[in-house]
């Protein structure tokens, strides 16, 4: 009997990659339909609920009664019944079944982190896209038994007032248990301890989570992160401390910046001394010119980089592609705190180019056309369903899922750039309410994006880079102008950026933009350069606010409610620059 449940137990982890995409295939052949039964499905588990009762749907489960009864909202609608719930309110308010965990969203776009009704159908959704992503990326990009370098954090978890755990999305998904088996049948498991992952302090964790990838740099067939700039912050602290991590690895003792005793425990249990791996080490990175290709020639057997690459994250991709040398950087999939949309079905695809397709039994999804207006997105444009997209077209997503949101708009812009099978494939745009505007003027972030990047060039040839960068629109000086503030990575001329504030302002191309400029109607761009560390600053902030690194985006727009992250960046200016572009 013994023997039986041991391979009962083999097959039952074992991934089946083929069936994994056969399941997928049949998904998407009938869009249409799943997406009826998974409506129908919703609101059959939810529909006596405090919420959906009010709209009258006396137990109807069809789109049209939906959409004509309950009404399109944003969380700040929902955030009333949100909150009772996490309040210790046990009645059926959103959900049927009692909600006993609430997600954190990241809290970086508007200065604080949303709650986010979190469930088993959440879990149950991330691992199936997680399984699906998997089974695509393996196909083009195949591994064997091994090990994932993942810069992965827990955020700080605490009872709200009614006792339900809270906290951010990653961290849900890094508790569940399901999520350890699932990384195991995938072989990828993570190369740190849990007390790394769920370590307090993330400066400790990372140190720790570098260490642990060079003692198993054999072993390690993918470096990954949630995003992008996880991977970046990573190999850019690095450079800083690789000689501190060689110490270690030669000595078989953990540095004394690690100062955690759970961490140091476990860390002890896998640190011997090594002095062979420590010459190889000290040899690889005294080679290297300008840490280009690190990552490879750290773990030689690395198949490819994982991480979210799109949206804000683009930006990093330079930096991330100069660490990754040949390797190809294949980018995760699309979802938010509230939940998942579209898994990447092409994975060979650069991240600028990559599609998600959707997956039609995970939400129930709706599009409103934007039609080119962006700023406003008014409800005058009725949305239409999944399988009524149009190629080419730019959509806002409305979605309805298992965990209480309805009719929920998640603000964020994608394009249709085809279908797989009866499913569309969505390319991110932007966030709708991340948007430069002062006048007629209308940029976005993918704009702020490409006048940095044209900015920049004058800076290469001084072996300059902007580590990072934000944006605020200021309309208490008159007339009102943008404000741009960039991190360096080291010391640049008054000249060179002063060119650089002149070419940040002439590239914002929007005719809204210019035609204000010309008239004055729009003051003088202002290029503000921070100390070095400022964006780190912003982000041991953000981490104090209860956020986890890894979930960490540097917001592209500050607005004037995010005054906190305002007075970091004012109280950092270095120097200043005015625009004369349009004098």
């Amino acid at each position: 009997m013994k023997i039986m449940k041991m391979v009962v137990e083999k097959i039952e982890t074992k991934f089946d990659q083929e069936k994994v995409i056969e399941e997928f295939e049949d998904l998407t052949k009938d869009g249409g339909r799943i997406q009826e039964e998974t409506l129908k499905k919703i609101l059959e588990q939810n529909g006596g609920t405090e919420y959906l009762e009010q709209w009258g749907l006396n137990g109807r489960t069809d789109p049209q009664t939906f959409k004509n009864c309950v009404p399109i909202v944003t969380h700040n609608d929902l955030e009333p019944y949100i909150q009772r719930i996490a309040d210790g309110d046990l009645s059926p308010i959103l959900t049927g079944k009692p909600v006993e965990t609430i997600s954190l969203s990241s809290g970086t776009t508007q200065g604080k982190p949303k709650f986010v009704p979190f469930n088993d159908e959440l879990m149950e959704s991330t691992m199936q896209i997680f399984k699906t992503s998997f089974a695509f990326r393996n196909r083009e990009f195949p591994i064997g038994n091994g090990k994932a370098l993942q810069f992965i954090y827990s955020s700080k978890q605490f009872k709200t007032k009614g006792g339900l755990s809270a906290g951010t999305a990653t961290t849900n998904v890094y508790r569940n248990a399901q999520f350890k088996k699932t990384m195991k049948a995938m072989c990828t498991p993570c190369c740190s301890p849990d007390e790394v992952i769920f370590g307090p302090d993330f400066h400790q964790s990372l140190y720790c989570h570098l260490l642990c990838g060079l003692i198993f740099r054999d072993e390690v067939q993918v470096v990954s992160s949630t995003f992008a700039h996880s991977i970046v912050h990573a190999f850019r602290t690095f450079e800083q401390v690789w000689e501190a991590l060689v110490v270690d690895i030669r000595e078989g003792v953990l540095s004394s910046r690690v100062t955690v005793p759970s961490i140091r425990l476990a860390m002890s249990k896998l640190l011997k001394p090594d002095p062979e791996l420590a010459d190889t080490i000290y040899k690889k990175c005294s080679r290297l010119s300008n840490w280009y290709g690190l990552i490879p020639e750290l773990f030689p057997n690395t198949r490819y980089i994982y991480g979210i690459m799109t949206g804000s994250m683009e930006p990093y991709l330079k930096k991330l592609r100069h660490y990754a040398g040949e390797l190809s950087l294949l980018s995760a999939d699309y979802g938010s705190s509230e939940g998942w949309v579209g898994v990447n079905v092409n994975p060979k695809l650069p991240p600028e180019l990559v599609t998600y397709a959707v997956l039609p039994n995970i939400g129930y999804f709706e599009f409103i056309p934007i039609g080119g207006n962006l700023n406003g997105m008014e409800q005058a444009n009725s949305p239409v369903g999944l399988t009524e997209v149009k190629l080419g077209e730019e959509y806002e997503i409305v979605f309805t899922n298992f965990a209480g949101l309805y009719r929920y708009r998640l603000g964020d812009v994608v394009k249709i750039k085809g279908f797989h099978n009866g499913t569309p494939e969505l390319q991110f745009v932007c966030r709708s309410n991340l948007l430069l505007s002062i006048n007629i003027d209308k940029n976005t972030e993918k704009d702020l994006q490409l006048a940095v990047e044209a900015a920049a060039k004058s800076l290469v040839d001084e072996k300059l880079e902007v580590v990072d960068f934000t944006s605020h629109v200021n309309v208490s000086a008159d007339p009102g102008h943008y404000v741009i503030f960039w991190e360096l990575s080291g010391e640049a001329t008054d000249e060179m950026l002063q060119d650089c504030c002149n070419c940040l302002d002439r590239s914002f191309i929007d005719a809204g933009y210019v035609s204000s400029r010309k008239v004055n109607a729009i003051g003088a761009l202002e290029l503000r350069i921070v100390k070095r560390g400022t964006f780190h600053k912003i982000l041991d902030h953000f981490v104090g606010l209860g956020g986890a690194v890894s979930q960490f985006k540097t917001p592209r727009c500050v607005g004037p409610k995010n005054s906190s992250l305002l007075q970091i960046l004012s109280s950092n200016v270095a120097e200043t620059y005015v625009s004369s572009a349009f004098c």
